[in-house]
């Protein structure tokens, strides 16, 4: 049995997501806190599998519980949000940022068409999450510099750099995209996996932590040098050409739309050898297949290392395969990305 601690300030949720999860026989409840305080409390005495951690409670804030946590007794944090406004999801991706794994929003209650397949969901990934090895997170210290290593030597500079990341990319995103300069003579393209409503807020954050213009990319607008965009909700993202974005509905690739291998194979037909691919830390291996892609047309590929991956899955077929011309950790990939953008 799993077994997971909600932290949850209104009684009336707190049921619902108490009945979701233990509608799943793997599932159990631990405990329930009302307020980010008793979390943190709970946590360490019941020491629970991982965490449904609410975002706005009174006491304590889910982004404050879910730094005390992470330093004290780390576990695996699953962040719910009951709303899509610009602040509550800021603060969510905070909460990402510290060491919380992915935020979900709160299921519809039972009278919605939707309960059904949004509970099951839900369940499924809190049990996903409760299996990821969390490691303990000291407070930031700002301005540490990052180590510093040999340049890796290419024949051509990239004119484009596409990224991919699931579990744990929100955070790896901001700090890679914060250590670019706002003059980047590259576009860059994201896929990063997250619960549907969440894109809008989460370019908003990460264009308010970096210098670089972030956006949800639209079909059809041109590509630009420092332009980062990432791929909407319920759309694959490539480009069309080597000047403009493009939005598909094709099927899902393995299940994902966006897919990190739909992108990959797009930019790999439209730059060939021009390409810098990242892959970043994610369950499964989305993206591992389209880097192939990136290889045959003569591209570079660039992998985030185990020790700085929350999970390694991604990045670590990858490697696997034989697919990444080098393996970095996190602090030091936006110097490498910048060397390959600068020739």
């Amino acid at each position: 049995m799993i077994r997971v601690l909600v932290a949850e300030d209104s009684a009336t949720m707190r049921e619902l997501l108490v009945a979701v999860l233990t509608s799943d026989p793997e599932l159990v409840v631990a405990g329930e806190a009302k307020n980010g305080l008793e979390a943190v409390e709970m946590a360490k005495r019941l020491r629970p599998d991982v965490i449904v951690m609410d975002v706005r409670m009174p006491v304590m804030d889910g982004l404050e519980a879910t730094k005390r946590i992470m330093v004290e007794v780390p576990t695996p944090i699953v962040i719910v949000s009951g709303s899509f406004d610009m602040r509550e999801i800021e603060v969510s991706m905070h909460a990402l940022r510290v060491g919380a794994l992915t935020v979900l929003p709160k299921p519809p209650g039972p009278e919605s068409p939707e309960f059904a397949e949004a509970g099951r969901h839900f369940a499924s990934t809190v049990k996903a999450m409760a299996q990821v090895k969390v490691v303990r997170r000291w407070p930031e210290r700002p301005g540490a510099p990052g180590p510093v290593a040999a340049r890796v030597a290419r024949a051509e500079r990239a004119r484009v750099v596409a990224i991919t990341a699931s579990t744990g990319g929100p955070a790896a995103l901001s700090r890679l995209l914060s250590g670019l300069p706002g003059d980047l003579p590259v576009p860059v393209l994201v896929v990063q996996h997250m619960a549907p409503g969440f894109v809008g807020g989460f370019a908003a954050w990460l264009n308010s932590v970096s210098s670089l213009r972030v956006k949800v990319a639209e079909d059809g607008e041109p590509l630009g040098p420092g332009g980062v965009y990432l791929a909407p909700d319920g759309c694959h993202l490539g480009v069309g050409g080597q000047a403009a974005i493009r939005l598909s509905a094709e099927a899902p690739i393995e299940g994902f739309r966006p897919s990190g291998t739909h992108l990959f194979r797009s930019v790999a037909a439209s730059f060939g050898p021009s390409v810098l691919a990242v892959i970043l830390t994610g369950m499964g291996e989305d993206g591992v297949a389209g880097l192939r892609a990136i290889k045959d047309a003569g591209g570079r590929v660039f992998a985030q290392d185990e020790a700085s991956s929350v999970v390694f899955g991604m990045p670590g077929k990858a490697v696997e395969a034989g697919l990444a011309d080098a393996v970095f950790p996190l602090e030091e990939m936006a110097g490498r990305m910048l060397e390959e953008a600068q020739g």
